[in-house]
């Protein structure tokens, strides 16, 4: 097995449960237990569990780190401050793309019924938006993963879209590692939004910096801003702006 899939396995055990042992991962991955150990190092670096004695638990007071079939409600106020700070950026008319997340959804949930074209996969999303009937919804096709809808016969049409503005979302924001995600699939359909999208705004509360998961999907210059809230540190904020990304506090 390789490490990237060791990895992945540790963080959704300790999801499930809050805690992993060295022994029984060293067992279940047939590896040694210091291979184990090193592994649990390199996720400690990039403050996604806090090792312990014999084994390693979820960091305190961290939101879920892989998506959910519904949105997690933590840091709630953060992520609709975000949203109405998003929503200064559209205007009538737009052809935006809503990134499936929970912070997308608040955007989805804020619209107001007014002529729009909105391309997402979030089922929830999809959901929000169909009472408003001005709202012009563009739908990929694919299969149900979660909430969401995957796949890859649609890729090249979507590529062909004109995107006026994309809201993205993002499990990490790293200096080293751009923006990160745990799940290849969701890091491909990321990608194909960017590539058909003029302008790209990562909507992520402040929990979210300092944070690299397994895949980059994409680096910092590849987004136009970066719209948080307003409980980011400003010296966290200050590093990342020193590197020439632009920070739009909510």
């Amino acid at each position: 097995m390789l490490a990237a899939e060791r990895h992945r396995q540790i963080i959704i055990q300790l999801e499930e449960k809050g805690s992993v042992k060295v022994s029984e991962l060293s067992e279940r991955f047939k590896v040694t237990e210091k291979t184990v150990r090193e592994d649990l190092e390199k996720l400690e670096e990039k403050r996604l569990l806090k090792r312990m004695h014999g084994g390693a638990v979820l960091p305190p007071d961290e939101e879920s780190l892989f998506p959910l079939q519904y949105p997690n409600s933590k840091h709630q106020q953060e992520k609709a401050a975000i949203a109405e700070q998003a929503l200064t950026h559209i205007a009538e008319n737009d052809i935006i793309a809503l990134d499936a997340g929970s912070t997308t959804l608040e955007i989805a949930r804020r619209l107001k019924n007014m002529p729009l074209t909105v391309l997402t996969n979030d089922l929830l999303i999809i959901r929000e938006l169909t009472a408003k009937e001005q709202i012009r919804l563009v739908i990929p096709g694919g299969y149900r993963f979660q909430n969401l809808l995957i796949g890859t016969d649609w890729q090249e049409w979507v590529k062909r879209l004109n995107v006026h503005k994309l809201f993205l979302s993002t499990t990490g924001i790293h200096l080293e590692y751009g923006l990160t995600i745990f799940t290849e699939e969701l890091a491909k359909l990321k990608q194909v939004y960017m590539e058909c999208s003029r302008e790209i705004y990562c909507v992520a509360d402040h929990s979210k910096f300092d944070k690299g998961a397994l895949l980059t999907f994409a680096a910092l210059k590849d987004v136009h801003t970066i719209i948080t809230d307003s409980h980011i540190d400003p010296a966290v904020a200050a590093k990342y702006e020193q590197q020439g990304v632009r920070i739009e506090k909510s």
